[in-house]
């Protein structure tokens, strides 16, 4: 059966690797599939590969061998159509627009109709109510941040990539975003993939955990998250909670002892 081209797509990745031109390996034959609908974590160790995997499903790199499908297509397929959004650890808003006019342009660009309503109802999800006409250098990083994943939203992709969107706001608005936009993209059947360095997050927000070995990234253990959704910050007290964060981390120990390299090749 054909995919539904209007639905969430699964993403394949078959022989996946990128060598740097240096030389540097950072992803080696990786063979993955991302299913329809579901939120998969990356987590591994900082350098393994876990970013250029993202960029490469993005369209943003080129694989050095291997192929990726979202829906059936290549990455730049679904770039044209706008089926995919990307939310990167650095916000990247255009400095003379507002958090207003850095959202109505991503639907722009998608030929996407604005609705105001809708873009209102975007910028007090991520909590920057009041700033809707305030431009992003008068913003603190952490707003800027949530600016970006407002952004990401609001052209409501079918495939949502995330880079650590939540690693420059604090702790407690870390905690209230984990719990607010989950429920956004779930409404929608959104696939998304999310990298981040916190197992918790990683436990608290998918379906799904990809465990990575330090570079070239290849994977160490799928870990399915078989817990009830919606979730809370006050979850992660719970003994199965806590079971899954220790099962990461035991696959995240077990891949830095399989990779017993000289210091020079990591």
């Amino acid at each position: 059966m054909a995919p539904d081209p209007h639905g969430p797509p699964g993403v394949s990745c078959t022989g996946l690797t990128k060598t740097w031109p240096d030389g540097t390996e950072a992803v080696r034959s990786t063979d993955i599939h991302f299913a329809a609908g579901q939120t998969t974590a990356l987590v591994g160790a900082s350098g393994c590969g876990k970013s250029t995997l993202l960029r490469m499903i993005a369209g943003l790199e080129v694989p050095s061998s291997g192929s990726i499908e979202i829906g059936g297509e290549p990455p730049a397929e679904t770039l044209r159509k706008a089926g995919l959004s990307v939310a990167f650890q650095d916000p990247s808003l255009l400095p003379w627009r507002s958090v207003r006019g850095n959202i109505e342009l991503a639907l722009s660009l998608a030929r996407r109709p604005v609705d105001r309503a809708a873009v209102d109802q975007l910028i007090a999800l991520v909590g920057l109510d009041g700033f809707a006409e305030t431009r992003p250098a008068e913003l603190s990083g952490g707003m800027r941040q949530r600016a970006a994943i407002a952004r990401a939203l609001a052209t409501e992709p079918r495939l949502l990539l995330l880079d650590e969107p939540f690693g420059a706001v604090d702790e407690l608005t870390r905690q209230q975003l984990a719990q607010d936009l989950p429920r956004l993209w779930e409404a929608r059947g959104t696939t998304t993939i999310l990298v981040t360095h916190s197992v918790t997050e990683a436990v608290m927000l998918s379906d799904r955990v990809i465990v990575l070995s330090p570079r070239p990234a290849e994977i160490v253990a799928d870990i399915a998250i078989d817990l009830p959704r919606p979730r809370a910050p006050e979850d992660a007290r719970r003994p199965e909670f806590a079971a899954l964060v220790d099962t990461v981390f035991a696959a995240l120990s077990e891949g830095a002892a399989l990779r017993d390299r000289p210091l020079a090749a990591q």
